[in-house]
């Protein structure tokens, strides 16, 4: 039997003890500090000594950050497959992605008929779960419309409402060893559950065909049924006692033929032993990967590999590929890291959460390497190129149709380097309010913007105006080193004293420049804020604007904030939504600052409270379908003047815009000298935004045109419109001559085209690269 070519995990199988709970959860923590993968539960609601799986399992979820967890097996005749696919589906939000859906047809049927559930026979039982797949799936798929019904033999949904759907495509994993099972594993699973100690070596082998011929009759390729091992009778110890009891050199040449020859690629211990789990994720798993690698490297360079680019796909899913690509050019380091029309996957990564899009291929990079071999793969297809960290971005840019996609959402590590300096570093795709969250642990904080969803690679090379930008400044700011890959391939470190030019270029234009993998920002200490919401009538729009600006610009600097106007429904009475966030827990000393800001307009509704700075910025982790809005325009303004004011109030009336935000600027902004980075706009005191729905789009830029005298700059982040007139409203010269210099130097094709493209200037002959 092949090897099927998925990259390996490793993971415990826990005992959910209720006389010791803590104990549980305490596994599970040491299984993610070991560095394995998944933490697994067993499911026996009927089990008075056992804790309830799912509740254990969203405690885990909450007290990790990083590993699956998953249910080995759940007991679907105890848990409804409606219920269970709204339980699951939480769990995966929650989580953010970290929920794998382990599933069994129901053992010990005395107990579950004693416990009000439904006695199935065996053959039943493979029929419920395959009507449970169905109803699960339905659930989850908010796409289609109109409710879920369902009925079948065994159950019925008359009419449910569809949703929520999770985080990313939650795997069935299915606990199988009759050859019914194995057929519908073949047929409708993602993962193949079993216990070796259930089966002998024939078994394996007899067990994967029937999965293979299964999945073949229904048009799969078998390689999309991942191979996961449960293993019980396991230990180690210095001499070798037997089947993987001994020492960890032995577990590796046991396990390696069940990988390269019976195509498991899931490892899961099922001993509640700190010892051996460590010692399985700290030497085991690294040596088994390594020899997994040398292995199938080898064979690649024989011609033998069963599946030199993983698990491939069926027919029907290859006839989506676009052809404006070679997809059998994809480097090997890729493999098992693309996703392509027609794979399951390719909806929740498409689209931003503005913009729709048709990439032909997405590339989900894990480090920097990838980044290269993805950069150089996606140069050599002459199609459009876009980068995307959160995938949150207005402007749209990180999706395109046809092109390729470099998505930076799994290098999402946030790490603290050195408290007594305050020095982080951020992978581009970690997400804003994870960034918040981690960094409150040691009590520092790090301004972004007001969405935690927002990702850092876009928001850290072109401003970040957040909730503390009055009291800390811009997110580029803060940056003091950076890691780019460049249009040619390499890999450069970027701070003030190695290639210092590139340096300045990207904090303000980095999208221009390269693919940045890593940033160092200097984070500062903050714990508690103040955080108040005003709903005001905005009918006095224009005093509205000028009263909120007059007190944003007369406040302290610990206070920042944010207005949003929006049109009444049907003509009536336009709202605006104010934020205030006084970046300090001393409450007479915000009250004073936040107090004068009722003053605005008739308030609607307030609140206020003091609260970690990492709750305004929680992640939301919406799924991105390109909903929302078609074009924003972004502007720069030194002050709102009762003229400028009026436009806007006119604007929000009209019903030609969706919504006008302003944002607070000015304070620790104003203190950076306007030539320390690309970043220039340092006397603004505010930043506006408009933005308009498809229908609005064509007298969106009618109404800016009368504001657009009052402005002076832009924010890249906020804007649509990507006339090359607007360059100089983004960077105004001399930094538009410097950038077209540097992007001479770094991008001469002009391969990073789509951010707003500065083009490179004429290089002189015998220019060299700085550094």
């Amino acid at each position: 039997m092949p090897d099927y070519g998925h990259d390996l995990l490793f993971g415990t199988f826990i005992t959910p003890a209720a006389n010791n709970p803590r104990k549980a959860v305490a596994l599970a923590e040491l299984t993610e500090t070991a560095g394995l993968d998944l933490a697994t539960f067993q499911d026996h609601p009927y089990n008075a000594d056992f804790l309830d799986t799912y509740t254990l399992l969203t405690w885990v979820a909450a007290k990790t950050e990083r590993i699956r967890v998953s249910a080995n097996v759940t007991n679907l005749p105890l848990r409804p497959p409606a219920v269970l696919a709204r339980a699951a589906a939480s769990l995966d939000l929650l989580s953010e992605g970290r929920f794998e859906l382990g599933l069994g047809a129901g053992a010990f049927p005395d107990a579950v008929q004693a416990m009000g559930g439904r006695r199935l026979s065996a053959g039943q039982g493979v029929e419920a779960l395959d009507e449970a797949i169905d109803i699960i799936r339905g659930v989850w798929d908010d796409s289609l419309p109109g409710p879920l019904r369902h009925e079948g033999r065994h159950y019925t949904v008359p009419r449910m409402k569809r949703g929520p759907r999770p985080a990313h495509d939650i795997e069935f994993w299915l606990g199988a060893y009759q050859p019914r099972m194995l057929r519908l594993t073949g047929r409708r699973g993602d993962g193949w559950l079993p216990t070796l100690e259930y089966l002998r070596s024939p078994d394996l082998v007899a067990a994967n065909h029937i999965i293979d011929d299964a999945a073949q009759e229904a048009g799969r390729d078998p390689r999309e049924v991942r191979r996961l091992l449960n293993l019980m009778s396991v230990g180690f110890s210095p001499q070798r006692l037997g089947q993987l009891q001994g020492p960890p050199e032995q577990w590796v040449e046991e396990l390696l033929p069940l990988v390269l020859e019976h195509g498991f690629s899931a490892f899961i211990v099922a001993r509640d032993d700190p010892r051996l789990i460590q010692t399985f994720g700290q030497e085991v798993a690294p040596a088994l990967r390594e020899a997994v690698a040398r292995e199938r490297g080898a064979a690649r360079e024989r011609g033998t590999a069963g599946t030199p680019g993983g698990p491939s796909r069926p027919a029907v899913d290859l006839s989506r590929r676009q052809d404006t690509i070679d997809y059998v050019a994809v480097p090997p380091r890729l493999a098992g890291k693309v996703i392509e029309p027609g794979d399951g996957r390719y909806e929740r990564v498409r689209h931003t959460y503005v913009r729709t899009g048709s990439p032909a291929l997405v590339i989900q990079a894990e480090d920097a390497e990838d980044v290269i071999a993805a950069l150089g793969y996606a140069r050599a297809q002459h199609v459009p190129i876009s980068v995307r960290s959160g995938g949150h971005g207005i402007s749209g840019r990180s999706t395109n149709d046809g092109g390729i996609v470099i998505d930076l959402s799994r290098m999402d590590s946030v790490e603290v380097l050195d408290r007594a300096t305050r020095r982080i570093r951020l992978g581009p795709g970690a997400r804003w309010g994870h960034v918040a969250r981690k960094l409150a642990e040691h009590g520092l904080a790090m301004s972004s913007g007001d969405y935690g969803d927002v990702g850092v690679g876009g928001l850290a090379t072109a401003g970040g105006i957040g909730y503390l930008a009055r009291r800390f400044g811009l997110t580029i700011d803060h940056v003091v080193a950076a890691e780019i890959v460049v249009a040619d391939g390499r890999l450069l470190r970027v701070d003030a004293d190695h290639y210092p030019e590139l340096f300045w270029a990207i904090r303000g234009a980095g999208g221009n420049f390269g693919v940045v993998t890593a940033f160092e920002l200097e984070a500062y200490e903050l714990g508690d804020v103040a955080f108040a919401n005003l709903v005001v009538d905005a009918t006095d729009t224009a005093n509205l604007l000028t009263t909120w600006g007059r007190l944003v610009e007369s406040a302290p600097r610990e206070l920042s904030s944010f207005l949003s106007l929006f049109p009444g429904r049907r003509g009536g009475t336009p709202q605006a939504a104010v934020t205030l966030i006084y970046a300090g827990d001393d409450v007479p000393a915000a009250e004073a600052a936040l107090t004068p800001f009722l003053e605005v307009g008739p308030v609607v509704q307030q609140q206020a409270q003091l609260v970690p700075y990492h709750l305004t910025v929680a992640p939301a982790n919406g799924a991105h379908h390109g909903q929302g809005l078609s074009d924003t325009r972004s502007g720069l303004l030194e002050h709102i003047t009762p003229a400028s004011a009026e436009v806007m109030a006119n604007m929000i009336k009209s019903g030609d815009v969706l919504m006008t935000q302003l944002r607070s600027l000015g304070g620790a902004v104003g203190d950076v000298p306007a030539d320390a980075m690309a970043w220039s706009h340092r006397t603004q005191n505010f930043s506006v935004l408009a933005a308009s729905a498809p229908s609005q789009a064509p007298r969106l830029n009618q109404q800016w045109a009368l504001l657009y005298p009052h402005l002076n700059g832009l924010y890249l982040s906020f804007e649509t419109d990507t006339d090359p007139a607007r360059l100089h409203d983004a960077f105004p010269e001399p930094v538009l001559s410097r950038l077209r210099a540097i992007k001479a130097q770094y991008d001469p094709d002009d391969v990073f085209n789509r951010n707003f493209d500065v083009t490179p200037a004429p290089q002189p002959a015998g220019r060299s690269t700085e550094g």
